[in-house]
């Protein structure tokens, strides 16, 4: 059954991003809560689970109604953790293969870091972190899809075609990634300049990323395979499996991720457009 919204799509959307984005500032400023024990910064994830909760209920829609269907969940997470799998695989097969051309040995090492534009060099190897690394970023995806590719979507559909609703998602969601390089730059970590190159960098690769999932949503009818693919890049891509050569870790982290998320990306665009062929006809 469809639900009235009664705030205005835009409005609603950017009221809950600028406080979402709000609490992200405070925490990666003031808190700094992944230089604790914690070692990550998930409290503005939580506190955004809690506001999009209080804005299901306060508009009338259900989990279900943005995407998180119960029925065939754990399938479809599957799904996009292959997905994830297999073209992370086909990356870090070709950051080993650049590596190689340089002159330099490099191989795989598995341990649990924090993620860092600027490199990471602390080792966690404990059953402990593996399983808090884990635990957070399923917090992190099903903030960040619940209000990005969830709520956002279905809200800016209303009165936009999906498309058009899922490049704002993604706009938003390139914007929301800013943080990071802004306060590598505050803490002195890179120069202005770098901060806008990779600035816009990741504004560019998030985007990329927040309409590839938006899409599988679209093609799905739920967030599972979006949320699956989205968990193995945060998780196993990001902190948990790197490339280790004489040099240093992860010199080319960047490049993998951007490797994985076009084909991941290209691959999703194909079954998008075939799909919306063959229903045309």
């Amino acid at each position: 059954m469809e639900r009235n919204i009664k705030c205005k799509p835009n409005n609603l959307c950017m009221i809950i991003f600028m406080l979402c984005l709000s609490v992200r500032f405070v925490e990666y400023f003031l808190i700094e809560t992944d230089k604790t024990a914690i070692g990550e910064n998930v409290l503005h994830k939580v506190v955004g689970i809690i506001l999009l909760a209080l804005v299901l209920k306060k508009i009338n829609l259900t989990w279900g109604d943005i995407g998180f269907q119960k029925k065939g969940f754990v399938s479809s997470i599957l799904k996009g953790l292959l997905l994830g799998g297999v073209c992370f695989a086909i990356s870090y097969g070709l950051e080993l293969a650049i590596l190689a051309l340089q002159g330099s040995s490099a191989h795989l090492e598995i341990y649990i870091s924090s993620f860092s534009l600027t490199g990471s060099q602390i080792k966690n190897t404990d059953f402990v972190f593996f399983l808090l690394c884990v635990l957070f970023n399923v917090i992190n995806v099903w903030m960040e899809e619940g209000v990005f590719r969830g709520l956002f979507i279905k809200t800016l559909s209303k009165t936009k075609p999906f498309m058009q609703a899922n490049f704002i998602a993604a706009f938003l969601f390139g914007i929301w990634h800013m943080v990071m390089p802004i306060r590598s730059y505050v803490n002195g970590e890179m120069s202005f300049a770098a901060m806008i190159l990779m600035g816009i960098g990741y504004m560019i690769l998030a985007g990329i990323m927040g309409i590839k999932w938006g899409l599988l949503t679209r093609i799905t009818g739920n967030i599972w395979i979006g949320l699956g693919d989205h968990l193995f890049n945060n998780t196993v891509a990001t902190n948990m499996l790197h490339v280790v050569s004489l040099k240093s870790a992860d010199e080319l982290q960047i490049v993998r991720i951007m490797a994985a998320q076009i084909i991941s990306f290209a691959f999703v665009m194909v079954v998008y457009y075939c799909r919306k062929r063959n229903a045309n006809r």
